[in-house]
């Protein structure tokens, strides 16, 4: 898409969704809470399972720990779905790369806009496993992790705390800001019937007080592990002019990679912004808008961080200006001039959906269907993914012009 408009831009759309209940752990196999929820989102976009014929996700099971992978239970791939499902199933795939949820949605748009099929599930399953979710059995170390794992730099806690602590060194900003993130977060979540936090807001003081494990990065900077499934419908827009529901158009996406080599979980804080910007102009580039004309960003925030990684990435402040941004209500959703960057409650508010309250949220506003959160006049919205330089961002609009 480098130095042209998507070429299957505005041609298709989000037609339909649903989405689990997100708890710490699911009463039933995942598989099975899946398979409700893909059923729900097709009937919700005025369908049956006859009429989807391809099925697409990231099945990708993130724990930093020693968990089995086991089909329908820790893990959905699109193959164990589409023999539950749909029989009329011809484009079955699933996503492994760089950004998951962009990563999904990418290669079901380009099914519908090539012919391959022509209504499409997408789908994210996420599991909690029970113990301790980075429980860690190696005894001992070997490829990359041997120059980092016998001195404790392990899994993604430490990952982001290295980007982190050279934010608040470089740019000479104070952790207590990062509350005015955490707290809004929790505040759209608790909203949220199907959420983990519902009707649980935090306030900036119980963020300061909590306890930290991976300094600077404490307990409330990170989402929580949960067990939840979400689920969406796209067809053509021809298609879905016919359909209940107002469609949501996918305009670009685009997602970035590290240009330098690196030991797997060190992401220094300037690989994150160059490759993140880069990521930014091809975004715009491919979709046709800029930044400001986006009304919804929905900004990732599996850790607190990347939502200041995202501000500046994507154009919103200025880089090193984040941490003074997100102040005084500047992302404060209920102010008309606040920008709603958590106003679907992200991973923070939800629990860890991945980008799926990201994509969730730019649909239900720019489609209508918000119901008591509905912003007004909203019609371009961006979901993020994961950190600016290893995931990804789509664009979506309630416009098909």
């Amino acid at each position: 898409m480098s130095g042209r408009r998507f070429a299957a831009r505005n041609k298709v759309a989000v037609v339909g969704y649903a989405h689990s209940a997100v708890q710490r752990h699911a009463a039933r196999p995942l598989g099975a809470v899946t398979l409700e929820t893909a059923r729900a989102a097709i009937a919700d976009a005025g369908l049956t399972p006859a009429d989807v014929d391809g099925i697409v996700t990231s099945a990708l099971f993130p724990t930093a720990g020693s968990h089995a992978v086991q089909d329908g239970v820790s893990s959905v791939p699109a193959t164990w779905l589409a023999e539950r499902l749909s029989s009329g199933a011809r484009h079955v795939a699933g996503f492994h790369g760089i950004g998951q949820i962009p990563g999904m949605v990418g290669m079901a748009v380009n099914a519908v806009a090539s012919g391959a099929a022509q209504t499409v599930l997408v789908y994210r399953a996420l599991h909690n496993p029970p113990g301790k979710y980075h429980a860690n059995s190696m005894e001992r170390a070997a490829g990359p992790a041997q120059w980092t794992a016998p001195q404790g730099f392990f899994g993604p806690l430490a990952m982001i705390g290295l980007p982190y602590n050279e934010y608040l060194q470089r740019y000479n900003a104070d952790r207590a800001a990062m509350a005015s993130v955490v707290v809004e977060a929790r505040k759209n979540g608790s909203r949220i019937p199907w959420s983990y936090w519902h009707k649980r807001p935090l306030t900036a003081a119980e963020y300061l007080a909590a306890p930290m494990i991976s300094d600077p990065v404490c307990r409330y900077d990170c989402d929580i592990p949960v067990d939840g499934v979400a689920a969406f419908v796209l067809t053509s827009a021809e298609h879905a002019a016919d359909l209940p529901h107002r469609p949501v158009y996918v305009s670009g996406y685009a997602s970035g990679l590290p240009a330098r080599r690196r030991l797997p979980l060190h992401w220094p804080l300037d690989d994150i912004m160059d490759v993140g910007t880069e990521t930014a102009r091809r975004l715009w580039e491919a979709s046709g808008v800029g930044p400001a004309e986006v009304d919804l960003p929905q900004l990732y925030d599996g850790f607190s961080p990347f939502v200041y990684f995202w501000l500046e990435a994507l154009g919103f402040c200025p880089r090193g200006e984040a941490h003074r941004f997100v102040q005084d209500g500047r992302i404060d959703s209920d102010r008309p001039d606040g920008l709603p960057v958590l106003s679907g409650g992200g991973a923070l508010g939800n629990g860890r959906m991945h980008g799926i309250p990201q994509m969730l949220e730019c649909y239900l506003q720019l489609a209508g269907r918000a119901g008591d959160r509905q912003r007004a006049g909203a019609t371009v919205g961006v979901a993020c993914h994961s950190s600016p330089h290893y995931g990804g961002a789509v664009v979506y609009t309630a416009e098909p012009s």
